[in-house]
C-alpha cells in the first residue's frame, strides 16, 4: 500500500493502523439527494487508503499523496475558518466529531487515493476514512447514521458545499454484488442482490484528464434553484411552505409541478424537470435490477446522463463528449458522468467481453477530440464492493 510506505518513509516507523473507504458511483439518482429524492449506487473496489498512528498530544498531522501541502491542527482547537486547502474537509470533520464526542487523541497520517480526483466522491471517502481513524484512536464507536451525518456536516457547514448524503450513504451501506436503493426522505434502504439471470457486467471509470472541485463550481447554485422551484410551486398551489431552507421538491407532488411548471422561470423548471424524472428513473431502475434486466437499467442510466446535461445543465465539454462516445460504443449497457459533472469522470456499466474494444474506441475518439489531454486520460475497470466497515 502506497500510503503505508509513504508513512514509513516520513515518520521512520510503521503505522499503527491502516483503513480503507471505497469510492462510489451513482448510475441513476444523480442531483436528487439534496431534495430528498431516491438514489441507486455501488461502492467500487478502488478508494481511499490511510496509514496512521496516534498522537497523544492531540495534534493532527496529515499529508496526502495527491496534494503537496501537509496540514496540521489540534483536535480541541481546530481553526473555525477554512484554510482553502484539501484538508478543510478534515478540519470540518474534526469539529463535527468533537462537538459530539470530546477528543483527546490526534493522529499522524498519510492518505492516498487509488483513482484520479473528480466525480467519485473522493472528498466524502477521505472524510469517512479520517473520521473512522480519529474515532478509533479516541475509543469512539460510531453508528452508520452518525458517520454519515458527521461527514456531511463537514462538507455543508465547513467547506460550504450543499451536498446531500448520497456519497456517504453509498460508501457506508453498499454491499458487493448488490444495488443500493435508498430513499433520502426517511433514509430507508434496500440492498438488492444481483439476480442469477443477470448478464455479467463490470464498472468502467473513464477519467477525462480534468480534475474538479465542487467549491467554486455551480453545484450550490443548482441546489438553490431546486429549492427556489419548490418554494414557488408551493406558493402557486397555496401550500404551506414553512421556512425557505426546509423546502424541498420532495414536498411538492408531481401533479402540482405538472400544473404550475409553466409559471416557473426556465432555469427553475429545468432543474425541477430533472428531479421529477430522475425520481421516476430510480424507481424503474430498481425494478429492472430486480428482474435482472441490465440492458434496461443501463438505458435508464443513459437517460439520467441526458437529463443531467439538458435539464440540470451541467457537464463539461470533456464529459459531454465522453458521454456521446459511450452511447455509441458496443458493449456499454449504460452510463453517465459521475458526480456533479463539472469535470472529473464518467462511469459505465459494461459487458466484460467488450472490455478491450471499449478501451480502444473510448481512447481513440476521446483523445482525438481533446489531444491535449492524451497523457492524462485514463480508463479503470472496477467491480462492486462492500462499504466501509465500522468496528
Amino acid at each position: 500500500m502506497r500510503a503505508q510506505k509513504a508513512f514509513e518513509e516520513q515518520y521512520g516507523k510503521q503505522p499503527e493502523h491502516t483503513a480503507f473507504t471505497p469510492y462510489r458511483i451513482c448510475p441513476i439518482g444523480a442531483h436528487s439527494d439534496h431534495q430528498l429524492g431516491k438514489i441507486t449506487g455501488f461502492a467500487i473496489d478502488k478508494g481511499i487508503h490511510i496509514a496512521y498512528s496516534a498522537t497523544p498530544n492531540g495534534v493532527v498531522e496529515i499529508s496526502s499523496l495527491q496534494f503537496e501541502k501537509r496540514a496540521q491542527w489540534h483536535v480541541v482547537s481546530t481553526p473555525a475558518t477554512k484554510a482553502g486547502d484539501w484538508a478543510d474537509h478534515l478540519r470540518g470533520a474534526t469539529i463535527s466529531l468533537n462537538e459530539r464526542y470530546p477528543l483527546r487523541v490526534g493522529l499522524c497520517a498519510v492518505v492516498d487515493g487509488e483513482l484520479p480526483i473528480g466525480g467519485l466522491s473522493s472528498s466524502a471517502a477521505v472524510i469517512i476514512t479520517f473520521v473512522t481513524a480519529l474515532a478509533k484512536l479516541n475509543g469512539i464507536v460510531l453508528t452508520e447514521p452518525e458517520l454519515i451525518t458527521i461527514s456531511k456536516e463537514a462538507e455543508n457547514k465547513y467547506v460550504g458545499v450543499s451536498c446531500g448524503k448520497l456519497d456517504q450513504s453509498c460508501e457506508i451501506y453498499c454491499k458487493k454484488d448488490h444495488l443500493l436503493y435508498m430513499d433520502l426522505l426517511d433514509d430507508s434502504l434496500e440492498l438488492i442482490p444481483k439476480p442469477s439471470n443477470m448478464k455479467n457486467h463490470a464498472i468502467a471509470i473513464f477519467f477525462s484528464g480534468v480534475e474538479r472541485t465542487l467549491t467554486g463550481s455551480k453545484f450550490n447554485m443548482r441546489v438553490d434553484e431546486c429549492r427556489s422551484a419548490a418554494y414557488a410551486l408551493k406558493a402557486y398551489a397555496g401550500m404551506e411552505y414553512g421556512k425557505f431552507d426546509e423546502t424541498h421538491l420532495r414536498d411538492v407532488p408531481r401533479e402540482v409541478y405538472d400544473k404550475y411548471k409553466d409559471k416557473l422561470p426556465e432555469t427553475w423548471r429545468l432543474r425541477a424537470e430533472h428531479w421529477y424524472t430522475e425520481f421516476e428513473r430510480v424507481e424503474k431502475g430498481a425494478q429492472a435490477w430486480r428482474r435482472g434486466d441490465i440492458e434496461e437499467f443501463g438505458r435508464l442510466s443513459f437517460e439520467s446522463g441526458y437529463s443531467s446535461i439538458y435539464n440540470w445543465e451541467t457537464g463539461s465539454p470533456e464529459l459531454k463528449k465522453m458521454y456521446e462516445i459511450m452511447r455509441a460504443t458496443d458493449g456499454i449497457y449504460g452510463g453517465r458522468f459521475s458526480g456533479a459533472g463539472f469535470k472529473g469522470c464518467c462511469m459505465a456499466l459494461i459487458d466484460p467481453t467488450f472490455e478491450e474494444s471499449i478501451k480502444r474506441k473510448m481512447t481513440d475518439e476521446y483523445t482525438a477530440a481533446f489531444p491535449a489531454l492524451k497523457e492524462k486520460f485514463s480508463i479503470h475497470i472496477c467491480h462492486s464492493a462492500d462499504g466501509v466497515k465500522l468496528s
